[in-house]
């Protein structure tokens, strides 16, 4: 039969375990929790960096380790105090509590394979089944345009005399590249996609940059890339338009002076 002595060191023995147990690594006293060594590895897992395994634990563990050995050391210098700090910290809480809420809200709420085709529709409708290659010849008054205009009916190359354009194009004879309608401001756009390959404007197009004179080189069939290919892409936007609208709602509901 244990005497009393030896029966209290062995009950403490027993409830002391799994306490111990529950623990990675004590840092000067301070433990440091198996469950915390868990999340991480739980988290580099998900990630895909590498795979659960001993080594991976290990390193875990070392890894918070040095981080309990920086922040016991940095709590002694009193940076813990500090008013930047306390604020970053702050900051960072209100990030980690909203994330977690809003990633709860995404979840509930999840983008529909037909609110996806629906925006991708409206998307190709927007950029239109046709895109053009141009060059233009941008100057600051229309005169100006209209003596490029003179010129070039006279027999003048359109890449020199683009020399004198006002904007980055002039290096490049005039060139813009294959572009959607949509992308242009309208009045450009409109007499862009009304002109034959090789002809050019007959009168100055204004713009708010300035005057432009237009040579269309050739237009072809818009390369869209296919639903598929862009609908991760199409899915995060409108998650990230819902989450915006949900913001919106609970602003108007809040009492803000």
């Amino acid at each position: 039969m244990l005497k009393p002595a030896r029966l209290l060191l062995a009950l403490i023995a027993v409830v002391a375990a799994p306490v111990f147990a529950q623990n990675a690594a004590t840092v000067n006293g301070k433990a440091i929790p198996a469950a915390k060594v868990d999340q991480m590895v739980k988290q580099v897992v998900a990630q895909g960096q590498q795979p659960d395994s001993p080594q991976l634990r290990e390193m875990v563990k070392k890894e918070l380790i040095g981080r309990e050995v920086l922040l016991q050391e940095a709590s002694k210098q009193g940076y813990g105090a500090k008013p930047e700090v306390k604020s970053a910290i702050d900051n960072a809480a209100q990030s980690i509590t909203i994330n977690a809420m809003l990633a709860d809200y995404v979840k509930k709420n999840p983008v529909k394979d037909a609110e996806i085709q629906a925006e991708y529709d409206k998307y190709k409708a927007a950029v239109g089944d046709k895109e053009y290659h141009s060059r233009h010849i941008l100057v600051a008054t229309e005169q100006e345009a209209k003596d490029i205009i003179a010129k070039l009916k006279a027999g003048g190359k359109f890449e020199e005399l683009a020399k004198v354009s006002k904007d980055g194009s002039a290096n490049n004879g005039g060139d813009l590249g294959w572009m959607t309608p949509a992308k242009l401001v309208k009045p450009f756009a409109d007499a862009m996609v009304a002109l034959k390959p090789g002809a050019i404007t007959e009168t100055p197009v204004k713009t708010e940059f300035g005057y432009h004179v237009i040579k269309l080189e050739e237009s072809r069939a818009t390369k869209l890339p296919a639903l598929a290919e862009v609908k991760g892409q199409v899915s995060e936007a409108l998650q990230q338009k819902k989450i915006a609208a949900y913001r919106d709602e609970l602003i108007k509901k809040a009492k803000v002076q």
